[in-house]
């Protein structure tokens, strides 16, 4: 796909955002718009608004306006038309390959990432509802950022240096996860050589192999599944492997394999807490299984970085943290299943890098980061 970014002629909030772009009228009876109405400069224009307005995600829906998530929260764009079936019908036949269209006649949903002309990387999801077809994207930076930029605790530069072991990003959807993985695999390009595999599903961030050999496969497009990729990554001799998400036992039991086997393994989950990611992990095998994957993540597990967006004073939003370093009594809690003591450990953890959400939400007031609220509502 190569689509042309078109510049806001202003970026004034107060405004209606799409008013600001320049657009043509569509006539969906031309034949140079055949494709149902649907023209590549028109979608270029929403994709421009909505990085020049730093949101974080456009849902373009049959029936209604164009929305932007910016900051966390939701804005409708009422000077913006209604999202034409037509219109969203050309765009989902442009942003997918045959095998991904057939995937959403199947299924009713798909994903899949694009890169504009511009350079500007998108992550989207296509799925039908009520009203229709809808198109959820996910904004992507140009470039990962670095773990500088995005003002992480000291330890996570140390992490990155572990020769092998499981480290786990974890938290909400929307929390920055995947920022944060990129941003650790940007910092180990620029000064280690290793061989690092992705497996993601699909590709956001692209990596240029600079120190490190970067190869990056897409589940659907360069495999058929984490845990056949998975297999296959541990015969193209990796040092790195990284895991998009840890989704089902055969992939969590490759997973633990590999960071046993001299790999150090990076995955994101989707929990709230250091204790629930092991909890997760553990509890979706069977009980018999139960002991020895408990085993397994005590000696294996390196680091549980959990985080959340919080709202910065003067806008945007920025990471806090919650993180589980390995130490003796961390293994033994997760050992023998006590992962409710966790967050004491985490408590006293400072030495080790650890550090709670509330320790770490107060560290950001102190910066003046944060505007001065109540810990309990940012947690």
């Amino acid at each position: 796909m190569d689509f042309t970014r078109l510049d806001n002629k202003n970026t004034d909030l107060d405004n209606p955002v799409f008013s600001d772009v320049f657009t043509e009228y569509i006539d969906l009876e031309n034949p140079e718009h055949a494709d149902g109405g649907f023209n590549e400069q028109d979608f270029a224009n929403k994709v421009a608004a909505s990085v020049n307005h730093n949101a974080s995600d456009l849902h373009l829906c049959t029936g209604d306006h164009p929305v932007l998530r910016i900051d966390g929260e939701l804005k409708t764009f009422t000077h913006w038309p209604r999202v034409n079936a037509n219109w969203l019908s050309g765009l989902s036949r442009h942003l997918l390959s045959e095998v991904q269209q057939r995937q959403l006649q199947q299924s009713g949903q798909v994903d899949c990432a694009c890169t504009t002309s511009a350079g500007q990387r998108l992550r989207a999801n296509v799925f039908q509802q009520q009203q229709g077809r809808s198109i959820a994207f996910r904004v992507i930076s140009a470039t990962s950022p670095s773990l500088n930029e995005l003002d992480v605790p000291p330890i996570i530069n140390q992490l990155i240096e572990q020769e092998n072991g499981l480290i786990l990003i974890t938290g909400a959807t929307g929390s920055g996860k995947t920022t944060t993985l990129s941003a650790m695999i940007s910092a180990m390009n620029q000064k280690q050589a290793r061989h690092i595999i992705t497996l993601e599903d699909p590709i956001e961030f692209l990596h240029s192999s600079k120190t490190c050999l970067i190869q990056q496969r897409e589940l659907g497009r360069h495999t058929d599944s984490f845990s056949s990729a998975l297999t296959g990554a541990l015969r193209q001799d990796p040092d790195i492997i990284l895991l998009g998400e840890l989704r089902d036992p055969e992939s969590i039991r490759l997973a633990l394999t590999a960071a046993e086997t001299g790999h150090l393994v990076l995955a994101t989950l989707h929990t709230r807490t250091a204790a629930q990611a092991i909890d997760r992990l553990v509890d979706i095998f069977p009980v018999a299984e139960k002991t020895a994957i408990q085993a397994q993540l005590a000696a294996s597990l390196r680091a549980v970085i959990t985080q959340k967006l919080c709202h910065k004073v003067g806008g945007g939003r920025i990471a806090v943290f919650e993180i589980l370093t390995q130490t003796t009594a961390a293994s033994h809690l997760i050992r023998e299943g006590k992962t409710y003591q966790l967050h004491s450990v985490i408590q006293t953890g400072g030495q080790w890098g650890m550090q709670t959400f509330e320790q770490s939400i107060a560290q950001r007031q102190k910066q003046g980061i944060l505007a001065d609220q109540n810990v309990s509502q940012l947690i």
